[in-house]
Formats: C-alpha cells, structure tokens, sequence
C-alpha cells in the first residue's frame, strides 16, 4: 500500500508539521523528554519535526496508523487525506488532494 496524493509534497509536510506539532509529547518519537526537546535551538526543533513529518507520511504508506507522542496519525485512503489525533480527540485533517 502506498499513500496516494495530488497535492505539492511539500505542502503536504508543511501541514504535516503543523499538524504533529500539536500532539502532546510528540518529541517521544525522537526518544526524547521535554528536557532534551527544550535544549534544542528553534532551527533543530524544525527540522526534526520536518523529518517525522517525512517519516509519518512514509510509514503510513505501509500501516493504516501510527503512534505519535501522546496521540497518533492514520491514513483514510478512501477520503484522501491524514487524520493526526492527540489523545482520543481528531486535531487536524491534512488533505493530501488539491
């Protein structure tokens, strides 16, 4: 299975980013704690944030979901897009059409 998309991939990942950045905790992905993410200057928080990002949208060409911090990312692949969920609660709806 592979994510299908229209959509300028970069645009995608923008969204992407905006969208993981409102997860709780999300930096786990990284095996990091709140310290350790706190520690980095705002250009190393943006492109680790920017390869999760890259990362999601390649896993979930394989699995229908994945976990993300404290919520997580799946593929609905009949409605076109990625849902990012933190805790039980849907957050952001990237639209992977255009």
């Amino acid at each position: 299975m592979a994510i299908a998309y229209s959509r300028d991939y970069d645009r995608i990942l923008d969204d992407l980013v905006n969208a993981i950045s409102t997860v709780p905790q999300f930096y786990e992905a990284f095996e990091m704690d709140i310290s350790d993410w706190n520690s980095l200057s705002q250009d190393e928080r943006d492109v680790c944030v920017r390869t999760l990002a890259d990362d999601l949208f390649y896993v979930l060409g394989s699995e229908p979901s994945t976990d993300v911090g404290l919520g997580r990312a799946e593929y609905d692949a009949s409605h076109s897009m990625i849902k990012v969920f933190a805790g039980s609660g849907l957050v952001h709806v990237v639209s992977l059409r255009e």
